[in-house]
């Protein structure tokens, strides 16, 4: 399959001036008008709006005949997401991930952007406005934080791993031994923001992470740079995972054995397909 050029060093250029203009002068400093609720626990910002009106507009301009999937005008118009269905190019933006913590005051948000062709994720960015951490990947070109690529060692031992098991939506059969699991490994954290999630992983902080919704906004970007840093993410089946294809879960681990023995802990009952 081929790929467009991709303008990378514009594209980082973008995502700093939005997290600049758009995002960090609302950062402890919104308004109750400011903030609204989409759904029970699930928050929009002004800042969410203005950064992805201006990242659309920038990316539109830097890929002609490229399409938009944005986070915010997919929860306006559920119609935004046939936009895969297409050979144009499409770009996925979370303008700002983690913004319940955003409006909280929490330091842990992001901005990701990543470039879906045909189904397949192709380059991802994610930027920590705040630590000023930019991470970038493409498919087979590896990926790299703030300039250094980025190679994924492998994790220790179960009682001496740290990793992330969110079990808010997962199902009632899965949830319970899920969350039993927790007490099996050194530490497991949540920051309630994907994007912090996967700069963990990309730095060694966090060996495994386990997220059953797995919208494209969310994923597709950081599953890339794991991946083209060396780490392993595939369905809870062992099959593999597409951003766009709408179905759930999905675990991430240092390498394939690593991830074997995180499945066999945390989520037993699933069964695995032949892996590759």
């Amino acid at each position: 399959m081929s790929y467009p050029e991709i303008p990378f060093a514009d594209v980082e250029d973008l995502i700093r001036e939005t997290a600049e203009l758009d995002i960090l002068p609302h950062f402890r400093n919104l308004s109750e008008s400011q903030v609204q609720e989409k759904s029970p626990g699930d928050v929009v910002t002004v800042a969410d709006m203005a950064a992805e009106f201006r990242l659309s507009k920038g990316l539109s301009k830097m890929l002609p005949g490229s399409n938009i999937v944005g986070e915010e005008m997919t929860y306006k118009d559920e119609d935004v997401l046939k936009r895969f269905e297409g050979d144009a190019p499409v770009w996925v933006i979370d303008p700002l991930d983690g913004t319940g913590n955003f409006a909280n005051g929490n330091p842990a948000f992001a901005v990701m952007v990543s470039l879906i062709v045909r189904g397949r994720t192709c380059a991802g960015w994610i930027f920590d406005p705040l630590g000023e951490r930019m991470a970038v990947g493409e498919i087979g070109g590896g990926s790299q934080l703030n300039g250094e690529r980025l190679d994924i060692a492998k994790a220790p031992a179960p009682e001496k791993m740290h990793g992330g098991i969110l079990t808010k939506f997962l199902p009632d059969d899965l949830r319970d031994t899920a969350e039993s699991s927790k007490a099996l490994f050194s530490e497991i954290s949540a920051t309630m923001c994907a994007g912090h999630e996967y700069l963990s992983m990309l730095n060694g902080d966090k060996h495994f992470v386990l997220y059953y919704r797995t919208l494209p906004w969310d994923h597709a970007a950081g599953s890339l740079l794991y991946q083209e840093a060396g780490g392993y993410a595939v369905r809870l089946d062992g099959s593999v995972f597409q951003p766009t294809d709408g179905r759930f879960g999905l675990l991430e681990a240092t390498d394939p054995d690593t991830w074997r023995i995180v499945h066999d802990l945390v989520v037993p009952s699933v069964s695995l397909i032949e892996m590759a």
